[in-house]
């Protein structure tokens, strides 16, 4: 999909949010994009697997609410079952190695990496890799490469960077492939020991399911730390794969997200899409 087409799309999701109570037709919702009712069912269809009118049952507060539940059942199940960082992760496999509190400290000291851009079905994203695995995931709006890329380097100051585009477009279909990879995608993840055990919890929860703030906070035995683990929710180094899109409120409120609500409702929604696609092929 071109940057146009996921620009078109974060408009559409932005327009059904908005409107989502009075279930607008489609004509109205190709119209506040400027589409034809045909091209713009073909493009949402082509991006989401289903239709307009199915999405918006995604965005309702009655689907979050339904979906919240489920996500702490299955939270909860992840940490009886023994599941660790280093398992089969849901959708991808998935395996972290967390520095050192001295490797850390030093902020990238004597570390290479290689960054770039890459198309993602949600936007352009900006991806960084170390030899260790991807250290960097974010999502990129039009105009703001410059910003993404200082936000990144101030998180590793000390660390040398050479832009490579075609790494980064080869990481990019392996974190957005629909099958299975065949090894593990590693993760290079820097933070404090908070934040670590933050994402940990993230990565527990499936895709399509949701949880909410203080369901993260018992999952790692801390349930008054609500405040902190906000905090580390919007640390993460490495969107989509660590999920802190699937993170809303205990009212069913979506949220803020750190690249815009739509970005956030995207994600959750696409993920959703997806699930009862398999569920209808199965």
């Amino acid at each position: 999909m071109s940057a146009a087409d996921a620009q078109r799309i974060e408009r559409a999701i932005l327009f059904l949010e908005e409107h989502w109570r009075r279930q607008p037709s489609l004509d109205e919702a190709a119209r506040a994009i400027g589409l034809s009712s045909y091209h713009f069912q073909r493009l949402f269809r082509r991006w989401a697997g289903v239709s307009p009118k199915r999405f918006v049952q995604y965005l309702t507060l009655d689907h979050a609410r339904t979906a919240l539940a489920e996500g702490r059942s299955v939270l909860e199940t992840a940490y009886d079952s023994g599941l660790s960082s280093a398992s089969r992760l849901h959708d991808l496999f998935v395996t972290f190695e967390a520095v050192t509190p001295g490797q850390f400290k030093e902020r990238g000291g004597h570390v290479a990496i290689e960054y770039g851009y890459a198309a993602t079905p949600f936007g352009e994203g900006f991806f960084a890799l170390t030899t260790r695995g991807l250290c960097g995931l974010m999502f990129v709006a039009h105009g703001t490469r410059g910003a993404v890329t200082e936000d990144f380097r101030r998180r590793w100051p000390r660390a040398s960077m050479r832009r490579n585009d075609e790494a980064a477009r080869a990481v990019a279909r392996r974190v957005f492939a629909t099958r299975e990879a065949d090894t593990p995608l590693s993760l290079d993840l820097r933070g404090t020991n908070f934040q670590i055990k933050v994402w940990e919890a993230l990565l527990r929860i499936p895709p399509a399911a949701l949880a909410s703030y203080a369901d993260i906070a018992s999952a790692i035995g801390q349930p008054t730390a609500q405040r902190a683990v906000a905090s580390a929710v919007a640390r993460n180094p490495v969107a989509y794969l660590i999920p802190c899109h699937r993170v809303i409120r205990s009212s069913g409120a979506f949220g803020a997200y750190r690249w815009g609500a739509a970005k956030k409702k995207a994600l959750v929604g696409w993920e959703a899409a997806q699930r009862d696609a398999v569920s209808v092929v199965g």
